[in-house]
């Protein structure tokens, strides 16, 4: 099977180049394993934000979270990016993910509808 590609949306792709560069590389690696159609090693389902939404989750001395959406064949979309610093997520990092995978589906059926 041929990797998807990823697509970023929002500072997400900023968001990850600011991470600390051990996060960085955890992150392509987890990343890469979505795109080859494997499960990351850690990760969690996020249902709040939206059905098929899934939490990356990076644990160096810091812990970092990807927020991403696999579910299309087309692509694994990168919602959110952002370091956690309490152990519960922020619900304004939750809800930006929720925006951002709202506009994606907007786009998805403006383009069935063409």
């Amino acid at each position: 099977m041929p990797e998807k590609p990823i697509v970023w949306l929002g500072t997400s792709l900023r968001d990850v180049r600011g991470f600390p560069e051990d996060a960085r590389r955890q992150t392509g690696y987890q990343l890469y394993r979505v795109q080859a159609g494997l499960m990351p090693t850690d990760w969690k389902p996020v249902p709040s934000i939206g059905a098929g939404a899934q939490e990356i989750r990076i644990h160096t001395r810091l812990e970092h979270r990807v927020l991403f959406l696999a579910r299309f064949a087309d692509a694994v979309y990168v919602l959110h990016a952002f370091e956690k610093r309490t152990q519960a997520t922020r619900q304004a990092d939750l809800a930006l993910a929720r925006q951002r995978l709202a506009a994606l589906l907007a786009i998805r059926v403006k383009r069935k509808e063409r």
